[in-house]
C-alpha cells in the first residue's frame, strides 16, 4: 500500500516509523527543514520537505497514486486543506487530524474521508482507566462489549506462580490471558506459560466482568473520589469535562496563573489550582489519600513524570501519565505511574484499521509490546467458517481473546464454532498479523 503522511510531529514520524517497518510504500512530507532532515535519516521512507497542503508538493509524492494520505500535522486546518488537495489529485482515502470539534461538520464535503480526534480519544481512555484504578490498559471492542485490560501482576495475585491452565479454574467467570509482556519482550500466552510476579499482562473479559481483573492480577482497589489533573491542554481541558460529567471531584493544577483564570470562569465545577505541579506543597493542603488520582496532562513529559512521582510519595492511589516519548513507558513502569496515554498510539488505533486486510472494525495498540489487538469481522467464504476454535491453525504468534455474533458478545472457548460475519478479537504479534488477516477472508 502506497501511503502519504503529511507531517513528521510525534504523531507523523512515529505512524511512518510502524507503516515503514511493515514493507509498507511510505512518504512523508515535511515543511520543516531540519526535522524532514532528521526523519530522513531515521526512516525508511521517502521524504519530501514542503507544504503538505500544496498542489506542487502533493503532486511531488504521487498521491494520485497513493491508497491512503494521512495529514496529521498540528494545524488541523493545514491537515483539512491536504486532503481536500489530495482528493482533486486523486488519492484513494484521507485521514485528517483534527482536534477542534468546531471543524468536524461537513468535513466529508471538504475531501476529508475520515476525522482523527486524539485529543478526545486520550480523555475517554481517561476516564475509563479512573474507573478501573490501578490498571494500566482499557481498550473496548465489540461496541464497548469486551474490555481487554491490562496491568501488573502483583505479589498478592491468584496469578502469580501459576501455569495459565491451572489459573483458569480459579474463577466462575470467563476471561483470556492473551499476552505476557516480560523484560520487555512479549509473548502469547498458553496453557503452560506460567505468570510471575512483575509481568504484564493483557485479558480480555466481557466488560460485565471489567471490575473483577484488578482483583485477579492482585491489584489493591479503592473507589476513586478525587482526581488531581495536572495541566490545561486541550487533552486536560477535554477531560475535566468528562470527569466532571462522570460524577469524580476534580481539581486541575497549572502554573499558568492567567489560563486557571480563564478557565475557572469558563467551568464552575472543577477547583482550579494555580502552582507549580512538581511541587509536593501545592497538594498538601488536600490531604491526598488512597482514594485520589493524578492525571499528569501537561505537554511535557518530565513535568508529567515528576508531577506523578510527587503524587504517589504524598499517598494517592493511582497516577497516569501523559507522555510523547513511548520509550519511557516501559523504562518507568511499576515506579510511581501506573498508565500511560500518547497521542501517537491514539492516531494509531484510528488509522491503522485503514491498512490492515479485512473488514476491520477496530485497532488497538499498546505502549510496550509492538503486537496489536484487531476486530475482525469473518467473511462467509474464509477458511475458518464452520471450525471450531481449537480447530483453527493459528500463527504462532496469534491468539483469539473475543467473540461479538451479532449483540451477543463472548470470551469463546475451544469448541466455539465461527460462523460468518462473526467479529473475532484477535491478539497478534508483528510477524502474525497477516495470516491473521488471510484467515478471514
Amino acid at each position: 500500500m502506497r501511503i502519504v503522511i503529511v507531517g513528521a510531529g510525534a504523531v507523523g514520524s512515529s505512524l511512518a516509523e510502524r507503516l515503514s517497518g511493515e514493507g509498507q510504500d511510505v512518504v512523508i512530507i515535511e515543511a520543516d527543514r531540519e526535522k524532514a532532515a532528521e526523519v530522513q535519516e531515521t526512516h525508511d521512507a521517502l521524504v519530501i520537505t514542503g507544504n503538505g497542503s500544496s498542489q506542487s508538493v502533493l503532486s511531488k509524492a504521487e498521491v494520485g497514486k497513493a491508497d491512503l494520505l494521512i495529514a496529521v500535522s498540528n494545524n488541523d486546518g493545514a491537515n483539512i486543506l491536504a486532503c481536500h488537495t489530495a482528493k482533486g489529485l486523486g488519492v484513494k482515502r484521507t485521514v485528517a487530524r483534527v482536534e477542534d470539534p468546531s471543524l468536524h461538520e461537513g468535513l466529508e464535503t471538504l475531501g476529508v474521508d475520515v476525522v482523527i480526534n486524539t485529543g478526545e480519544a486520550g480523555a475517554r481512555e481517561l476516564v475509563g482507566l479512573v474507573r478501573q484504578a490501578g490498571v494500566s490498559d482499557l481498550v473496548e471492542f465489540a461496541n464497548g462489549k469486551l474490555s481487554l485490560i491490562g496491568g501488573t501482576v502483583q505479589s498478592a495475585s491468584v496469578l502469580a506462580g501459576r501455569p495459565l491452565a491451572a489459573s483458569r479454574r480459579l474463577t466462575d467467570w470467563d476471561w483470556v490471558l492473551t499476552a505476557v509482556v516480560r523484560d520487555g519482550n512479549t509473548t502469547v500466552a498458553h496453557g503452560e506459560t506460567v505468570i510471575e510476579e512483575g509481568d504484564h499482562i493483557l485479558i480480555m473479559v466481557n466488560a460485565d466482568n471489567a471490575h473483577r481483573v484488578g482483583s485477579l492480577i492482585g491489584l489493591d482497589r479503592h473507589p476513586i473520589r478525587r482526581v488531581f489533573i495536572v495541566g490545561t491542554t486541550r487533552l486536560a481541558v477535554r477531560t475535566v469535562e468528562l470527569m466532571v460529567d462522570e460524577g469524580f471531584d476534580v481539581i486541575v493544577v497549572d502554573s499558568d496563573r492567567d489560563r486557571c483564570r480563564t478557565l475557572a470562569e469558563q467551568y464552575a465545577r472543577p477547583l482550579f489550582v494555580c502552582g507549580d505541579p512538581t511541587d509536593p506543597e501545592t497538594y498538601a493542603d488536600f490531604d491526598p489519600s488512597e482514594r485520589d488520582m493524578l492525571l499528569a496532562l501537561t505537554g511535557w513529559d518530565e513535568v508529567n513524570i515528576v508531577a506523578c512521582l510527587v503524587a504517589k510519595a504524598q499517598g494517592m492511589a493511582t497516577t497516569v501519565a501523559r507522555f510523547s516519548r513511548i520509550d519511557y513507558v516501559a523504562l518507568l513502569s511499576g515506579r510511581g505511574i501506573d498508565a500511560a496515554v500518547s497521542s501517537r498510539l491514539a492516531a494509531a488505533n484510528a488509522i491503522l484499521r485503514f491498512v490492515r486486510r479485512g473488514l476491520i472494525h477496530s485497532v488497538a495498540t499498546f505502549k510496550d509490546t509492538a503486537a496489536e489487538a484487531i476486530e475482525i469481522e469473518a467473511e462467509p467464504h474464509a477458511r475458518l467458517i464452520g471450525k471450531a476454535v481449537r480447530e483453527i491453525t493459528l500463527p504462532e504468534g496469534a491468539v483469539i481473546g473475543g467473540l461479538l455474533r451479532g449483540n451477543k458478545a463472548v470470551v469463546p472457548d475451544g469448541s466455539t464454532i465461527i460462523e460468518p460475519r462473526d467479529h473475532l478479537i484477535f491478539f497478534a504479534l508483528p510477524d502474525a498479523i497477516h495470516e491473521v488477516e488471510r484467515l478471514f477472508t
